[in-house]
């Protein structure tokens, strides 16, 4: 009876932790759409500027190495097929499937997981460091609402800006692809394009688009909550930014599969 009882407690500590965390985000949520899509009509302003130097930090400063890890995916990828379609005498069709896989799946989730790991993480440590100072105290008592001040500017610059970086990995994968198939599988360049423009169509692109917004979204929210409930001082501050990158990177893989199934069989 014991045994069970200590199972139940072990089982049922992380589910209720697991429960409040998730009710505290929906309300973090809920008050974000609310300093968004409300608030501004009730004359408070949107705080564009701050939202474009948020946008350069996300997506300008991460043009270098987004392009680097996309150009070198789209070369694995393309090496990859080439061993499984030699066989065939079908190496032409390793454009249509690098194209179809970068814009689809590898572009979003391999551009949102380096923007987890080097913007997300970067938002929690600075809201967290905030949250230590007490620098959030001091903005409700100066009568600015954190949430409408901090995570509103973070989250229209996130919106906008992963998208534009999974077409640049979109573009620069491809491009590896075609470096590998013109240098080592004697494709011309006229064949390559020809294959990709016929294997891509504008709902494969619109497909990654859709799931890069969500992405960002869950960046975004996962960064500024861990920010928001940081305790304990600098070692609360590297706690709280390693949970955004492990949590960030979880629920991008999980919703890119529940993308995927949608996508599959409804469309």
């Amino acid at each position: 009876m014991e045994l069970i009882t200590r199972f139940l407690a072990a089982l049922g500590r992380p589910t209720l932790g697991l429960l409040v965390h998730l009710s505290r985000m929906s309300k973090l949520g809920a008050e974000t759409l609310k300093w968004m899509f409300v608030q501004p009509f009730k004359g408070y302003k949107l705080r564009l500027r701050s939202a474009v130097d948020q946008g350069v930090r996300i997506g300008w400063d991460s043009i270098p190495i987004v392009s680097v890890i996309a150009f070198f995916v789209g070369l694995i990828l393309a090496m990859q097929a080439a061993y499984q379609l030699k066989p065939f005498g079908a190496t032409i069709y390793v454009a249509n499937l690098v194209a179809v896989a970068q814009t689809r799946s590898l572009g979003p989730i391999i551009t949102a997981i380096v923007i987890a790991g080097r913007s997300g993480s970067a938002i929690a440590a600075e809201l967290g460091t905030m949250k230590v100072a007490e620098e959030i105290d001091a903005l409700r008592t100066m009568g600015l609402n954190p949430v409408g001040f901090l995570v509103v500017p973070r989250v229209l610059a996130m919106s906008l800006m992963l998208p534009a970086l999974v077409l640049i990995a979109d573009i620069v994968g491809i491009f590896g692809a075609y470096i590998f198939s013109v240098g080592a599988l004697d494709i011309t360049s006229v064949r390559f394009i020809n294959q990709t423009a016929n294997a891509l169509v504008m709902k494969d692109v619109l497909t990654g688009l859709v799931k890069t917004v969500i992405f960002g979204i869950i960046i975004v929210g996962v960064g500024c909550y861990q920010g928001f409930i940081v305790d304990g001082g600098a070692e609360g501050v590297g706690r709280s930014t390693t949970n955004s990158v492990v949590i960030s990177i979880f629920m991008i893989i999980f919703a890119d599969v529940i993308f995927t199934a949608i996508f599959l069989f409804a469309f």
